[in-house]
């Protein structure tokens, strides 16, 4: 069974027990998430069930793993023949979830 949920103005396809990194979310490690933005859900006995825009009463559980950064992106930045340059650098905050269960409607 699979979901595609909603989070952070991105969607993710996602089953159970995918480890998952999505954008950073105000949880602590070790707590539970409910999403209830679920846009669709299959490969259980029904087929599959699109919403529109979400499936009614279908939801998505996950447990919060660890906050976390990605890998460093380097914005650099130069002007030619002006002898300027500019170096900067770039984390991003993550929250890696656990999918636990898919509950459809």
């Amino acid at each position: 069974m699979f979901a595609v949920i909603r989070t952070g103005g991105k969607q993710y396809r996602v089953t159970p027990e995918l480890v998952l990194k999505v954008e950073k979310l105000d949880a602590e490690p070790g707590s539970t998430i409910t999403f209830t933005d679920v846009l669709a859900v299959g490969g259980g006995e029904g087929g599959m069930t699109i919403g529109s825009p979400v499936v009614p009463g279908a939801s998505v559980t996950a447990t919060v793993v660890a906050q976390d950064r990605l890998a460093k992106i380097i914005i650099f930045k130069k002007r030619r023949r002006q002898n300027s340059r500019r170096k900067n650098g770039h984390r991003q905050h993550v929250t890696v979830l656990r999918i636990a269960d898919i509950i459809a409607a």
